[in-house]
């Protein structure tokens, strides 16, 4: 399946706000689908505990992850896509649940203590992007993204692959590829996935410090790209690609300024 092409230079202005990088990939950003974008920022920025990007009313840092939103209308929510949730971490799940019961969010039910594990809750955002809440000493802030597959094992192997990470266990319990911070789980599909683009969760973002060599070596790994890297120019210069994940999520790699 074949791409579309999506404007992308609303991310450069936030792009030179991204951490330095290391020789592998890092998990660089989120780009969510919502009505208003400045008000989506706003809403992760009030909510989620993220931060305002400076001359960047529709974009929010989340730790080390950029949050850029689309202004449109999403095909569909997260669930039911190739990626059906992502997560964020708190130190006291409880408190931060009243609150944002306090603020009029309804959550999906209440607080569950996983044994083993830690405190989860689940609620969806106004544009139907759905969030995992956990307590998770050691990763707070954004923690995870949630992928569904019908073969989760082998989507996993396909990122670590192609993105390198960390492949783990999250408490020698779950799955996982880590990149610094932030966990990239599977969970297997009950039915067929729909393709991500124009979702409220539109694609995913990994960088590269050098996206050339970065992207020849992905090809050297079969990975098809929808949009070959490009150089595209704001205020900084930066180079992008689009490339298309198991189960048709979307991916952006980015090389960043310097």
């Amino acid at each position: 399946m074949k791409w579309s092409l999506l404007t992308c230079t609303c991310a450069l202005a936030v792009y030179a706000t991204a951490p330095s990088l290391a020789s592998a990939s890092d998990y660089h950003h989120m780009h969510l689908t919502v009505s208003d974008a400045d008000v989506g920022a706003q809403w992760y920025i009030t909510h989620m505990d993220c931060e305002p990007v400076a001359g960047r009313s529709s974009a929010a840092q989340c730790g080390d992850t950029i949050f850029l939103f689309f202004a449109r209308e999403a095909s569909g929510p997260s669930v039911g896509s190739g990626v059906n949730h992502i997560g964020f971490s708190f130190t006291n799940l409880d408190a931060k649940v009243a609150a944002l019961a306090s603020a009029g969010l309804e959550l999906e039910g209440p607080v569950r203590d996983i044994p083993n594990l830690f405190k989860i809750a689940f609620l969806v955002d106004p544009w139907g992007t759905r969030i995992e809440l956990v307590e998770h000493a050691g990763y707070l802030g954004f923690h995870h993204v949630h992928l569904s597959s019908p073969e989760p094992a082998e989507t996993l192997t396909w990122y670590q692959h192609v993105f390198g990470g960390e492949r783990t266990r999250l408490l020698d319990r779950i799955d996982a590829v880590l990149y610094g911070d932030v966990w990239l789980f599977a969970g297997a599909a009950r039915e067929p996935v729909a393709a991500t683009e124009g979702r409220a969760i539109d694609h995913l973002g990994f960088s590269f410090p050098n996206l050339d060599s970065a992207a020849a070596d992905m090809k050297g790994k079969g990975v098809e790209f929808t949009m070959e890297p490009r150089e595209i120019t704001s205020t900084v210069a930066a180079k992008i690609a689009f490339v298309n994940g198991p189960d048709n999520v979307r991916i952006e790699v980015v090389q960043p300024p310097r």
